[in-house]
């Protein structure tokens, strides 16, 4: 089995495979404070009812072959995007919470690819 080897942080610390630096903690604790709450992002109580019933509706996750139980439900079109759609299933699908994360992260995290800087 392989170790995957440390890395070195934006501040030039290095940090072993896994961890964060103290200084990416604190960036994120920062980021999170600046972040609106779920309801003022759209996951109010009518959210909550939706979600509920969508759940029950489609109880498998969507990913072909995977099957777990649904945990976490996807705006295919964001919230941000489209605010609209927001309550519409059609705009919906459901995922387990892995299926879900790695989706997440590749379409809105550190997997999306950025511009080349010049």
């Amino acid at each position: 089995m392989t170790i995957a080897p440390p890395r070195v942080c934006s501040c030039g610390q290095v940090v072993p495979y896994g961890e964060q630096c103290e200084c990416a903690i604190e960036r994120k604790r920062q980021a999170d404070k600046a972040r609106p709450s779920p309801s003022a992002r759209g996951y109010d109580a009518i959210w909550r009812k939706v979600r509920k019933a969508f759940v029950i509706a489609f109880p498998k996750c969507s990913t072909e072959g995977c099957g777990k139980p649904t945990t976490d439900v996807d705006h295919i079109k964001s919230i941000r995007e489209a605010p609209h759609l927001r309550l519409e299933w059609s705009n919906l699908r459901p995922f387990c919470h892995e299926c879900h994360s790695r989706h997440t992260a590749r379409t809105q995290g550190f997997a999306q690819r950025t511009p080349a800087r010049s």
